[in-house]
């Protein structure tokens, strides 16, 4: 396709030049993605833990030409429709017990954003006006909008956006690899759960709203899972206090092994669950906040939640939300994510003992992470000037593999690769991946060993 010389742009022309040079991609099958020389690449990461079912999906295509040619558009405040009623029903259904009211919206960002306003007017209108306090954990990721960001406890938003933000108050997350030696991952969950509620009474429980979480980590811990002992304590606080319990599921609803990562602890179920990303697969921008009935009851009996985005539960978006549920519950996907999870771990544990520089291999079902050492026995960090997971990152595009990894905050809690493959992804691509990672890692290895950043 040809363009106006010098007008228009990719959006790569708005990132640092220092960022790896992006393919140009001009198709994809399956978890494989070509650019315009013919270049191979496969995804290790489905986009953003996005593209859950694959590209070119024709059910969810036709399902969203056909509600197009009905009616393509309706604005919820004026009108509702038959897609918005199936759509959160079948959510609902797969969420179960506690999430049977569905609210659409359009991102992660905004339905994280939805789900905090939502438990505002709650708080407000049930005759408790001060609680307008979040708190939330560093490291954590919750979305790019300003009251997202202010939630997010990464300190790189600071600089720019700092006096624009509200932000909450932040709490130690229950990181499992980086915790006290002398602590099991149990005892170590139960330390972090302190934190809140010693956050909770300094703030006063009549001033604190919610407390904001990630029940598996995304690219803030590299896919870190909250001890059971950390979720049941943290449920328990909340419950004391009467601070709400969000999770965070943007990225993690569906990918699992379970529609919910939340449905691992079914003895703590959160007032609030996000679920975002793979709900549209790509096709479409989705996403929604489910909460109880008796929740909603509550709400409606006392004036309600009026506030909708323009393109919240578009028409289009919500046959093609219905189409990937049935694509994944059709063909078993979710429960294929749990299989291959566990392969790609027990693989990915294999490179470990070949590659010192892992330090440590996490996760559930497809929500991988991959910790990068400079020593694995004390686990320290490389230092930022080796842009370790920069180098991994160019040099596994090289050996056409698509893979994430960032250094967060600074390196204060490490660096890691998130290894987030399509649900549709097969135990054959799988070790694909590990052996294009495998090829990448030794190349990388042996520049930082000869740049004296780890021994020979």
């Amino acid at each position: 396709m040809s363009t106006r010389e010098g007008l228009g742009n990719h959006q790569e022309r708005f990132y640092s030049a220092s960022v790896i040079s992006r393919p140009h991609i001009v198709r994809a099958e399956g978890v494989r993605y070509y650019d315009g020389s013919g270049a191979m690449y496969i995804d290790a990461n489905a986009g953003a833990a996005v593209a859950n079912i694959g590209p070119g999906n024709e059910r969810v295509l036709q399902a969203m030409v056909e509600q197009g040619r009905r009616m393509s558009f309706s604005y919820v405040r004026f009108s509702t429709h038959d897609p918005n009623i199936e759509l959160t029903s079948r959510i609902a259904e797969l969420a179960g017990p506690g999430f049977e009211r569905v609210h659409l919206s359009n991102d992660g960002s905004e339905a994280n954003e939805m789900a905090i306003k939502l438990l505002r007017v709650a708080a407000y209108q049930a005759g408790k006006p001060a609680k307008r306090k979040v708190i939330s954990l560093t490291p954590s990721y919750h979305g790019g909008t300003l009251g997202t960001m202010g939630w997010t406890g990464d300190s790189e938003y600071t600089a720019y956006y700092g006096d624009m933000m509200v932000p909450s108050t932040k709490i130690p997350a229950p990181l499992t690899y980086r915790r006290a030696a002398d602590h099991s991952v149990e005892e170590a969950g139960l330390i972090a759960a302190g934190h809140l509620e010693r956050a909770i009474l300094e703030l006063g429980p009549d001033n604190v709203l919610a407390f904001i979480m990630e029940p598996v980590g995304g690219t803030a811990t590299g896919a870190n899972v909250a001890p059971e002992s950390y979720l049941r304590a943290v449920r328990d606080i909340c419950t004391r206090h009467e601070v709400f319990l969000v999770f965070d599921e943007v990225m993690s609803a569906t990918r699992t092994g379970k529609f919910l990562a939340a449905h691992h602890s079914p003895d703590v179920r959160p007032d609030a669950v996000v679920i975002a990303k793979g709900l549209g697969a790509g096709y479409v921008p989705l996403a929604a906040t489910a909460v109880s009935t008796e929740f909603l009851d509550r709400l409606n009996a006392t004036g309600g939640f009026d506030l909708s985005h323009t393109y919240n539960a578009n028409p289009i978006s919500c046959a093609a939300g219905c189409a990937v549920l049935d694509e994944m519950t059709d063909r078993g996907l979710i429960e294929n994510g749990a299989v291959m999870g566990q392969e790609l771990i027990h693989q990915l544990d294999g490179l470990a003992e070949k590659w010192p520089i892992i330090g440590d291999v996490r996760g559930r079902g497809l929500m991988v992470g991959v910790e990068i050492v400079a020593d694995r026995a004390t686990k320290a960090s490389l230092p930022g000037s080796a842009n370790a997971t920069v180098e991994i990152r160019r040099t596994a595009m090289e050996n056409g593999l698509l893979i994430g990894g960032r250094r967060l905050n600074g390196g204060a809690f490490g660096e890691f690769l998130m290894l987030t493959p399509a649900l549709i992804i097969t135990e054959a691509e799988i070790a694909e991946i590990v052996d294009r990672l495998d090829i990448t890692l030794g190349a990388v290895t042996k520049r930082l060993q000869a740049a004296g950043y780890i021994s020979n």
